[in-house]
């Protein structure tokens, strides 16, 4: 399996992403637009989640499409954007209909940015105008770092970002693909080098082409990094409920909604590949899995526990890009301005 040709979700067959930031606010939107409704499901790890209609994703409950995913800033403000959203597929007539109205299903995690120094003096939240926005210009093709939900997003003692990667196999046509906007208290980089933790599974020099890092480090690292201390001045770190890690991973397998509950569970080992600590008490970290069901490949349960390896690792993938591709925003330094590279 090697990266998709834009290595990004949107590898996977029927997925479009759109991005809308405000840079005066220093926080965004990300929405996961099907070009036709999709199977999801997801998996929620963190202590201290926020999110809409995930309850809905259980495998007992009826509904089993949705018309789009949306990762938003804004902590608790942010799971208005669900509405704007909403409204974009209104006006076109998608959703699930009932009797004579539509009703868009739209799953929403959001994260914590509210202290990264932006104007969040708002009289309305206007995650509703972003997300109408980041809808209508969901494209294949879309900006990693700081775009849409990774605008205002940190990591660890790092800027966090947008991240995306995918792994397509052009024998059998199977396409993975993940999505995440990484806002994680926790390190992705290993100490005091710039190796991030997913380093073993880069594809290319998709983040940084570095060499292994040096041996003493890898094994030292985790006692090094144990207390997560931070600058007191710094409030959006020296919090330690100032976090959240939120992130889509995507298939063209046909799975119904038990098998997308699983491919969630099983991706969320990409987070823990490459953050470092991650689904603490304080974190809300919530991974959303979907089928786009375009390509007619039968998956059992031996097939699906592979599908969710490469799940896991694109996710963690993902992770390293986004912070990789971040640049520097107020308080928080982006990776290439902190190892020089």
């Amino acid at each position: 399996m090697k990266p998709g040709p834009r290595n990004l979700i949107t590898d996977v067959d029927g997925l479009l992403v759109g991005n809308a930031e405000d840079a005066r606010l220093r926080s965004g939107v990300t929405v996961v637009l099907g070009e036709r409704p999709f199977v999801a499901s997801v998996d929620v790890r963190g202590g201290a989640p926020g999110s809409r209609e995930t309850d809905l994703l259980d495998p007992s409950c009826t509904v089993d499409r949705v018309d789009a995913i949306c990762l938003s800033g804004g902590s608790a403000y942010g799971l208005g954007a669900s509405d704007g959203i909403m409204r974009w597929l209104r006006e076109r007539g998608r959703g699930l209909g009932v009797g004579g109205t539509v009703v868009p299903i739209v799953p929403t995690a959001i994260l914590f940015d509210l202290l990264n120094g932006g104007d969040k003096d708002w009289d309305w939240p206007p995650y509703r105008e972003l997300a109408y926005a980041a809808t209508g210009d969901a494209a294949p093709d879309f900006a990693l770092g700081n775009a849409g939900a990774g605008l205002g997003a940190k990591a660890g003692n790092l800027k966090g970002g947008l991240g995306s990667a995918s792994a397509v196999d052009p024998r059998t046509g199977l396409q993975v693909g993940a999505l995440v906007a990484v806002n994680a208290r926790g390190y992705t980089t290993m100490a005091g080098v710039p190796q991030f933790w997913a380093w073993a599974l880069e594809q290319g020099d998709e983040f940084g082409g570095l060499p292994p890092p040096p041996h003493k480090v890898t094994l030292e690292v985790s006692h090094d990094r144990a207390d997560l201390t931070h600058d007191p001045a710094d409030a959006a770190r020296s919090d330690p409920r100032a976090n959240t890690t939120i992130a889509v991973v995507a298939t063209n397998a046909r799975l119904d909604k038990g098998s997308a509950q699983r491919l969630a569970m099983m991706a969320q080992d990409g987070l823990a590949r490459s953050i470092r600590p991650v689904h603490t008490p304080h974190d809300g970290d919530t991974v959303f899995a979907i089928a786009t069901g375009t390509h007619d490949l039968s998956i059992d349960a031996l097939s699906l526990g592979e599908l969710g390896t490469l799940a896991a690792d694109c996710l963690a993938r993902a992770v390293a890009r986004g912070v990789y591709h971040a640049a520097s925003l107020g308080a928080a330094r982006g990776w290439r301005d902190v190892f020089g590279r």
